[in-house]
């Protein structure tokens, strides 16, 4: 494996840079729907996808968002030598998204990408909290609750296991990053105000 600073910069810009692809917009566009963007809740990801076009877009989204944080991932590993410049590969494709340099610094929420970029670090763990999510989801049909609540189980998962203890730190971060991302929604939780799916 290589690690000279150039490769690692390298690594690191196309994580940003992969993950801040707008899948969203480009799938709406695409598919000639409503921009997300200017619908709905007016956000990138594949919750309002799905609430402004419908399930297919909903899923197609969802597949390119975790599938752009898998492929920045799998990239970074195979480029970059140890946990530390891997794990912060992973954070930038989360970053990307929720801050993507093609949408002015606007983004997403970081679930879907960080789905798909944990899934190559712990995916054990990983599809557990997603199992967190589709069962708060079934239950409560909010969208933002079962993010949160993923994002709350997943560090617990990544750290009880010693083999994935090591992404414990980044884990962190993705969950502060989520829980960050979701400040306006746990507002209207509190006040009972959330929509429903």
């Amino acid at each position: 494996m290589l690690g000279d600073d150039a490769v690692v910069l390298g690594a690191w810009s196309l994580s940003w840079l992969l993950g801040g692809l707008p899948s969203g917009v480009i799938a709406a566009a695409y598919a000639g729907g409503t921009d997300p963007r200017t619908s709905g809740s007016g956000n990138i990801g594949a919750t309002n996808a799905f609430r402004v076009g419908g399930r297919d877009l909903g899923l197609l989204t969802l597949g390119a968002d975790a599938g752009k944080g898998l492929l920045a991932v799998g990239v970074a590993r195979l480029a970059l030598d140890g946990t530390g410049p891997v794990a912060v590969a992973a954070l930038l494709a989360v970053a990307g998204h929720c801050w993507s340099p093609y949408l002015g610094f606007r983004g997403g929420k970081g679930v879907a990408v960080g789905l798909g970029a944990w899934l190559a670090l712990a995916p054990l763990q990983t599809l557990a909290a997603a199992g967190a999510w589709i069962a708060v989801l079934s239950v409560w049909r909010t969208s933002s609750l079962a993010a949160l609540a993923a994002a709350g189980v997943l560090p617990l998962l990544v750290g009880l296991d010693p083999d994935t203890r090591r992404w414990l730190p980044a884990t962190l971060a993705l969950s502060g990053i989520v829980a960050l991302r979701h400040r306006e929604n746990l507002g209207r939780l509190k006040e009972g105000s959330e929509p429903r799916l």
